[in-house]
């Protein structure tokens, strides 16, 4: 009897070291061996794989396909506040919207984790995909990336940083058709000088420094490029195109950018483009920050709305959320401010001078 509690003191003791080994710190950078390899992803192919071909988006049956859809707050303050789950993406659905524009902010990036900000991205493509809806990843920062200087503390980041996030995430979605856009860079701007100077000829190299490593890891899903001056001017691809192939450039067409008429500024400084290159509008809509010009939406967002789609060009408005200037929702309850409920009819396809998508 006494050798049987010796031997099962033994056994505890043992099972208690084995216990504490697996409780320790990950082992030192020099040990660490290859990752485990992701699990199978049922869920890759749901989608139809989405394309460029010449100046538009198609499916592949060769059909255009024109994107309608809205930025949703940055996930890492969605999830802090309680309100992350697959029902604030069906809601989004609810509006009419085929695509959900992601922003992710580099502080969050950072103080979340890359490893645990994935799951949340996880989430919110499987969601997209059970609800039919296509995701633009945005790495959302403000400024200027040559110099290194920002807007706001909230989008410090720096090149590696930048090269490493779009190295992980196309790594991570890489053959997932619902990923099917990188917006690389929200907004580059100099800040009317403010953030240093910075050349077209220095972001034409970033650019297509990014692109050949994203396609390293992902050949599939479409990068997307803006031009500067907060991302509403492409005015310099017109002699310097981004030397890749099937990619879209971005624009962010607020009100506040030119003074009216709108349409013939529009054409002159990014509507051009669409005639040669598929555009995306990625962000747009009537500004509460701005205070004006269109508290209702109508007056502008008729016309934004025409504008770009007849030249094709896709779009996502800013933003599902309450709080973050620029909101379609006065609460989370998600009933619409007056903004929202115009573009809820134009996600919806239901203004008069729409066609079908």
């Amino acid at each position: 009897m006494k050798k049987m509690k010796v031997f099962s003191l033994f056994i505890l003791s043992l099972l208690f070291c084995i216990s504490g080994l697996n409780a320790q710190e990950p082992l030192p950078w020099f040990q660490n061996g290859p990752r485990e390899p992701r699990q199978n992803n049922t869920k890759l192919k749901v989608l139809p794989l989405i394309k460029v071909q010449g100046n538009k988006f198609v499916n592949p049956q060769g059909e255009k396909v024109l994107f309608r859809g809205i930025a949703i707050s940055d996930p890492d303050k969605v999830e802090r506040q309680g309100h992350w789950s697959k029902t604030h993406f069906e809601k989004v659905k609810e509006m009419g919207a085929n695509i959900v524009r992601i922003p992710v902010h580099p502080v969050a990036w950072r103080e979340r984790t890359p490893e645990k900000y994935i799951k949340l991205l996880d989430e919110a493509v499987d969601w997209c995909t059970d609800l039919g809806m296509y995701v633009m990843i945005d790495w959302h920062t403000i400024g200027n990336l040559e110099t290194e200087v920002f807007q706001d503390p909230m989008y410090v980041t720096t090149r590696q940083e930048t090269f490493q996030f779009w190295r992980t995430i196309s790594k991570h979605f890489s053959g997932n058709n619902t990923v099917a856009f990188y917006e690389f860079f929200n907004e580059p701007t100099t800040y009317r000088g403010q953030l240093g100077p910075v050349s077209w000829a220095d972001w034409k190299k970033t650019i297509e420094t990014l692109i050949v490593i994203v396609r390293a890891h992902d050949t599939e899903s479409i990068p997307l490029v803006a031009g500067f001056d907060w991302a509403y001017d492409l005015t310099q691809i017109r002699e310097e195109p981004i030397n890749a192939a099937n990619i879209g450039y971005v624009t962010h067409p607020y009100p506040n950018k030119r003074s009216e008429p709108w349409p013939p500024k529009w054409e002159e400084d990014f509507g051009f483009a669409a005639n040669q290159y598929p555009v995306f509008a990625t962000e747009f809509g009537n500004d509460a920050r701005t205070g004006t010009l269109d508290p209702n939406g109508t007056h502008y967002g008729v016309q934004i709305i025409n504008y770009l789609e007849s030249k094709g060009i896709s779009w996502t408005i800013w933003v599902f959320d309450p709080e973050w200037g620029g909101a379609k929702i006065k609460n989370w309850n998600y009933e619409l401010t007056a903004g929202g409920e115009f573009y809820k009819l134009a996600m919806q396809g239901k203004l008069p001078f729409q066609v079908k998508k």
